[in-house]
């Protein structure tokens, strides 16, 4: 039976069909090490295997303390590793950020402070980013001879622009938080973690109203997107579209719609 107390890195709580996990690493400025890594892959494929029993209806990624969201990888760990250990290390990485973008439910990164290297590509992994005025993004591998290696040179370009993504690769440098927003990184500041943290549950107390089968379906079909031609996009669009017709909470919205209620949607 599943119990948050199997890990040593992170934390889970549930509060309202929400989940958080808060890397916990604070002296360490909850840099992402191999156990961190495959404490949150455990967490996220058991979300993914047992999502009824959970009755998640969504997701916040966040760091503990005040000064780190996740600082990087932990270089320590990284320091001396072999091609092959670099291999397995880089796809561990790589495999948690998957499993963030195919819940089916929405996922919120809140970061506060420093969101560098490995912590960049875990938020930009989740749906989109809420940040504290004071954090900090970038992907600055290449000051110590390496590339991002969990997805960033992918990920980055597709939210900010490619050009845009490789001056901020190749020079290495820091992305403050209104810069962030401005480039659409971030999608909302606020002036402390605690203001940030009530902003996150204020936007899926809003989620939560809607179709969870809804949210879901859009969810999937964006993320299909990012791979396709705008014509090959709208047919999947087209197919989400028709087969939710067929679901209770299809039937169920609509005639709300029709008799001036609130709707009382159950995800099927």
């Amino acid at each position: 039976m599943f119990s948050a107390n199997n890990y040593e890195t992170i934390l889970f709580d549930i509060n309202n069909g929400v989940g958080t996990i808060t890397v916990n690493r604070e002296k360490k400025l909850n840099a992402l090490n191999s156990q961190v890594l495959k404490e949150i892959k455990d967490l996220l494929e058991t979300i993914h295997a047992q999502d009824k029993s959970f009755s998640l209806k969504g997701l916040i990624l966040t760091g503990a303390g005040e000064k780190a969201f996740i600082a990087g990888a932990d270089i320590s760990e990284m320091n001396g590793m072999t091609t092959d250990e670099a291999q397995a290390f880089g796809k561990l990485g790589q495999d948690v950020s998957l499993l963030f973008e195919k819940l089916h439910i929405p996922v919120i990164a809140a970061v506060n402070g420093f969101a560098l290297g490995g912590g960049c590509e875990m938020a930009m992994s989740c749906d989109f980013i809420y940040a504290t005025e004071s954090a900090v993004f970038g992907q600055p591998e290449v000051k110590l001879g390496l590339i991002p290696g969990y997805g960033g040179t992918q990920r980055l370009a597709r939210l900010v622009g490619r050009n845009r993504a490789k001056e901020i690769i190749y020079s290495g440098r820091n992305v403050k938080a209104e810069e962030a927003l401005t480039l659409g990184l971030a999608v909302k500041l606020f002036p402390t973690k605690e203001a940030m943290m009530e902003g996150v549950e204020d936007t899926f107390s809003k989620i939560l109203r809607n179709s969870p089968l809804a949210v879901g379906a859009s969810k999937k079909v964006m993320n299909m997107g990012n791979d396709l031609t705008v014509e090959q996009g709208l047919g999947c669009e087209l197919q989400q579209f028709a087969e939710i017709f067929s679901s209770d909470d299809m039937k169920e919205g609509t005639a709300a719609f029709m008799e001036k209620r609130a709707p009382e949607f159950t995800g099927k």
